[in-house]
């Protein structure tokens, strides 16, 4: 239909001209006519009264003057319309209340009343008829009619407006989106630029995680002892070894507690050891600013209990305060250890004792996507060293994910891994390479489940709860969200039909117009 009116629309002006000679040459020839009819005998009784009806000026189809198929009559309402196109693309009309012109209601029935109005003298409403006729036909032949609607702006044109937000540098900005049916770019923008991705570096540890050790997967946390059992006697240390659970909790400290008294130990002449050797002792991740450490992370370690709270303040070496935890809750539970706790690494051969398992990976990666978690992220990036290269690092972590973007076929061009929360300024991300990725988790159907439930809901959840808040974003809008002073990210997916990545840098970046910016980008997408 947008079609048909565009083409119509581009015979107007010569309809236009047309017409309006062809109807001025009738309204010359209308005071003759109603001359001649004044001077007619009048009809005898029951005759067929004559009627004369008015020409109407032509107006080309699609000229918006009046509406379609609406006609001029003496006794009859007329409205002019206007439409005004929404951003969701749909149309409102809006009629101007009354009428253009008006004829006044006959006092009374009649034949003659009747034989007035169809045939008599021009009377005040004809007149009036005949100004209003002439007055359009003049404003037509001026040029000075409303023009046919505007055709909807294309998809693209709307998302380029969408990123037109005062206080950002485009030259540092990146955004792309492609129709997931077709395969179709419908926008780009600087798609192979490397820029600083913040919290959009998790999608790709979700992804290496998820794609390495499988949505079921759970840590572990384990309690070896070394010594010997005799008479409720442990003569020995028990050692506390950690796996990089990021989930571990003062429960889960008290559950192995209560399974060490449950086999009958009732002393320790030794100590509890913290085990923290899974991981290097590294706290921070590369190319973090200072106030990031406590900040934005609790400190780095494979053995950390609460989010390394011990106290109620954050233990600088987290290993030894989950040693004293485990003291702690050994002593409530009738267990007395007779040393206090430390650190230490423990030797091959030894006894487990109890151990405790962390909820599955598509959990974990759910909370760490959906709320932003830098600590979980980080844990997960050394656990994949650990894991695949036997370095709990997060440079062998970051090596693993790069070997796992690169077998889904996300191309790594401008791509450096050097963190995993994207707390680090040396991360760098394209645009392209963040829709590829999120494609591939996507596309895998052992991990396509966990992998989009990581992306917080727009409107509903996560870092999503306060954007997007609105039809037709709302609910529809899944994403990853990343904000740090230079770099601020937005990109999911809209429902089934598209997929999008926007990267915003700045030395600082406007974090409030990126995010208008994405927002806008998102719900231009969502209404499609």
């Amino acid at each position: 239909m947008g079609a048909q009116v565009r083409k119509e629309g581009a015979e107007t002006p010569e309809l236009r001209r047309d017409a309006v000679e062809l109807d001025l040459r009738s309204l010359e020839l209308l005071p003759a006519r109603l001359a001649a009819a004044e001077e007619r005998p009048e009809a005898p009784f029951g005759a067929q009264p004559l009627t004369l009806e008015l020409e109407c000026v032509r107006v080309a189809r699609g000229e918006g003057v009046l509406d379609r198929g609406t006609r001029l009559r003496t006794a009859g309402v007329a409205e002019q319309r206007f439409d005004f196109e929404l951003e969701s693309g749909q149309v409102l009309s809006h009629g101007v209340p009354g009428s253009i012109m008006r004829a006044g209601a006959p006092g009374h029935m009649g034949r003659r009343t009747h034989l007035r109005t169809a045939c008599g003298p021009p009377s005040r409403t004809v007149v009036c008829l005949l100004a209003a006729v002439l007055a359009l036909a003049l404003a037509a032949a001026a040029g000075t009619a409303e023009p046919a609607r505007a055709a909807k702006p294309s998809l693209a044109a709307r998302l380029a407006s969408a990123l037109a937000v005062a206080g950002l540098d485009h030259s540092r900005s990146a955004a792309l989106a492609v129709d997931l049916r077709t395969g179709r770019v419908v926008f780009a923008r600087n798609p192979t630029l490397s820029l600083v991705p913040a919290s959009n570096e998790k999608i790709a540890v979700a992804y290496a995680a998820l794609a390495l050790l499988g949505p079921s997967y759970r840590f572990h946390t384990d309690v070896v002892g070394r010594g010997a059992l005799a008479g409720g006697v442990w003569s020995g240390d028990l050692f506390l070894k950690g796996y990089g659970d990021p989930t571990l909790t003062l429960n889960d400290v008290d559950a192995l507690a209560a399974r060490i008294a449950a086999r009958g130990i009732q002393h320790v002449t030794g100590a509890v050891v913290g085990d923290e050797s899974w991981f290097d002792s590294r706290r921070t991740g590369p190319g973090w600013r200072s106030r990031f450490y406590v900040n934005e992370s609790p400190p780095l370690s494979a053995l950390t209990v609460a989010r390394a709270t011990y106290r109620g303040k954050t233990a600088p070496k987290p290993a030894l305060a989950a040693a004293a935890l485990l003291r702690q809750a050994l002593a409530a539970r009738g267990v007395l250890v007779a040393r206090p706790a430390r650190l230490g690494k423990l030797p091959q051969q030894g006894l487990l004792l109890a151990s405790d398992t962390s909820p599955s990976l598509s959990a974990i990666v759910r909370f760490m996507g959906r709320e932003s978690d830098n600590h979980t992220a980080e844990l997960l990036l050394k656990h994949l060293g650990a894991v695949e290269l036997g370095l709990g690092t997060t440079a062998a972590g970051a090596r693993v994910v790069r070997t796992y973007l690169a077998a889904a076929e996300v191309p790594l061009g401008g791509v450096h891994v050097v963190d995993g929360s994207g707390l680090s300024s040396l991360d760098r991300f394209t645009a392209s390479a963040v829709v590829a990725l999120l494609q591939a988790g996507a596309a895998n159907p052992a991990i396509r489940d966990a992998f989009l439930g990581s992306l917080a809901v727009a409107g509903v959840d996560g870092t999503l709860r306060k954007r997007l808040v609105t039809a037709p974003a709302r609910g529809r809008v899944i994403a990853k969200t990343g904000t740090t002073r230079i770099a601020c990210a937005l990109s999911g997916f809209v429902g089934d039909r598209y997929v999008f990545a926007v990267i915003h840098n700045g030395s600082p970046v406007a974090t409030w117009a990126a995010r208008k910016a994405q927002d806008r980008f998102a719900t231009a997408l969502a209404r499609g």
